[in-house]
């Protein structure tokens, strides 16, 4: 299949401080991808290379089979839901959204038709100002796919969302990916990887530790996988999946002293402390 986007030996510093190490990563046209990591990780350092907002120290970038500089190109076939939202608080829903129509010649038609597919269509008239956060979040992702891009950027989209306005930031996300759009993710909310993404790439410090799809990365640590025992005296006992395990259970079922048993499969979080040593979310 062929690549939406190409990363070959990408290096970025700050001030001597290199935060991108030596990225390698191949995304296909039309797959959800997830770039995993804790803030400060490099996710948004690399978004804004891959976009042209920054130059790459090192290394190569293709996107959408163009080289990076080739941005007006670029830029004509993507969307990006970006932290800098860039929305405009007096105007109205519908007047940022023709504000943007404008700049880049697209059909006012389109306005009216994103609206309604993130579900503002009553809300044209409201001001940005007044919309919560969700909404606001339902406004930046209508911006971002009215010119039907072919790909689409999404850094930390759910950020500080509800579990409900989540659940429909994830709905519009898989529409996109039905109609043909490759999309970026990043995020360090490893449910939502698992959730939405055909394959992930683990970030930390600037360096890519882990890539694949998640339910096999999850499996490749399958040495994680734990048993827990409830006893009926009510200890608690954690042993590891294994033959040795399975001796220890067996006897202790036939000693009639245990509560109840399950097994705790390893999650992208696991695997992330696993091969870091810290927490996707806490530093």
């Amino acid at each position: 299949m062929e690549n939406a986007i190409s990363i070959r030996g990408v290096s970025k510093s700050f001030h001597e401080k290199q935060v991108l190490k030596e990225i390698s990563i191949e995304i296909q046209k039309g797959e959800v991808f997830g770039l995993l990591g804790p803030s400060g990780a490099g996710k948004t350092t690399l978004i804004k290379l891959i976009t042209g907002q920054l130059k790459a120290d090192r290394g190569e970038i293709r996107v959408l089979g163009l080289p990076v500089t080739e941005r007006a190109k670029i830029y004509s076939q993507m969307g990006a839901m970006l932290d800098d939202s860039g929305v405009y608080e007096r105007l109205s829903c519908y007047d940022n959204l023709k504000l943007f129509t404008d700049i880049h010649g697209i059909p006012k038609s389109r306005i009216r038709e994103v609206l309604r597919q993130v579900g503002l269509d009553g809300e044209g008239r409201t001001a940005a100002s007044s919309l919560s956060k969700g909404m606001r979040q339902r406004l930046i992702f209508a911006r971002a796919i009215l010119q039907e891009p072919k790909l689409l950027f999404m850094d930390e989209p759910t950020g500080a969302l509800d579990p409900a306005m989540t659940a429909e930031i994830h709905g519009l996300i898989r529409e996109q990916k039905e109609k043909g759009a490759t999309i970026f993710l990043t995020t360090h909310n490893m449910e939502e990887a698992a959730k939405l993404c055909d394959h992930i790439a683990l970030i930390h410090q600037g360096k890519i530790v882990e890539y694949g799809e998640p339910d096999a990365l999850c499996r490749k640590y399958n040495e994680l996988n734990q048993i827990q025992i409830l006893f009926k005296n009510g200890e608690m006992m954690t042993l590891p999946n294994s033959p040795e395990a399975a001796d220890t259970i067996s006897s202790s079922f036939r000693q009639g002293e245990v509560e109840s048993i399950h097994s705790t499969e390893p999650d992208l979080e696991t695997v992330f402390m696993k091969l870091t040593g810290r927490s996707l979310v806490k530093g």
